[in-house]
């Protein structure tokens, strides 16, 4: 995820960029690959009622463009927020195309149908996330949010599975996960 930080009217603070880090990380974690830019405002307004401060955040998604705004005085409390809202809305847009994928084929790259077998290697679903080894011998991760048609609690180790390949932040990751048939 490419991140971009910006003041305007202040400077950025460095328990405002430690926040912001925090905060990112805990996106790509629960959201892998979803978002692609990811802009940080934070701008003094001393004029406004409800504080001295505006956050806002800019994600670019594929195919849309989420945005949060919050004012108050407390930066990082603002910034807290914005991420929560961010977090939730994001959610919100993978249950939407959850539920539109599942009725047509998933497509790779020009369009032909990319689909990889392999098994689960490990869950963590307290952590909402887990492994699969891929018919090659390459490990996969997956999160939560990319089952289509099995839910966390339903997988167990060595259960075979299809997926589409995808790459994260810190290497492949599984952009959805179908249990096989």
């Amino acid at each position: 995820m490419e991140l971009q930080v910006e003041g305007r009217n202040t400077d950025i603070r460095n328990v405002w960029q430690e926040k912001i880090g925090t905060e990112k990380e805990r996106l790509v974690r629960h959201h892998p690959g979803l978002v692609h830019h990811l802009r940080v405002s934070i701008e003094e307004t001393s004029g406004h009622k409800t504080g001295g401060f505006e956050v806002r955040l800019v994600a670019s998604v594929p195919s849309d463009t989420l945005v949060v705004s919050r004012k108050g005085e407390s930066v990082r409390t603002l910034l807290g927020d914005a991420f929560d809202n961010l977090g939730l809305q994001l959610k919100e847009l993978q249950r939407k195309r959850r539920q539109t994928s599942g009725k047509a084929p998933e497509l790779g790259i020009g369009g032909e149908i990319s689909q990889l077998a392999g098994a689960i290697k490990a869950l963590f679903p307290f952590e909402s996330y887990g492994f699969i080894t891929a018919s090659d011998g390459q490990e996969i991760y997956f999160h939560e949010n990319a089952l289509k048609d099995v839910a966390m609690d339903q997988l167990k180790e060595g259960v075979e599975v299809r997926f589409g390949l995808g790459e994260g932040d810190k290497g492949p990751t599984a952009a959805w996960v179908r249990a096989a048939k």
